[in-house]
């Protein structure tokens, strides 16, 4: 059995922008001094982690207001 957390639908619109800028996840982490398993956080809902959702937002322009992300609705 599986004890991995499904992707959020913030993940999937970070993991969105990162395909169509043909970016793997390491290498977006490598490029702005982003700790990977903070961009992990992000995607599977882990842990909120602001100061980088911040800056991802920022830099993957994502729009602040994604359904079904709690902070959001």
């Amino acid at each position: 059995m599986s004890s991995k957390k499904p992707i959020t639908p913030y993940g999937w619109a970070i993991k969105q922008r990162l395909a169509e800028m043909m970016l793997s996840q390491k290498d977006f982490c490598q490029m702005y001094g982003i700790p990977p398993y903070r961009l992990s956080n992000l995607i599977y809902g882990t842990r909120r982690a602001m100061r980088y959702r911040r800056q991802v937002d920022q830099l993957l322009d994502i729009p602040p207001n994604i359904p079904g992300v709690p902070e959001n609705d």
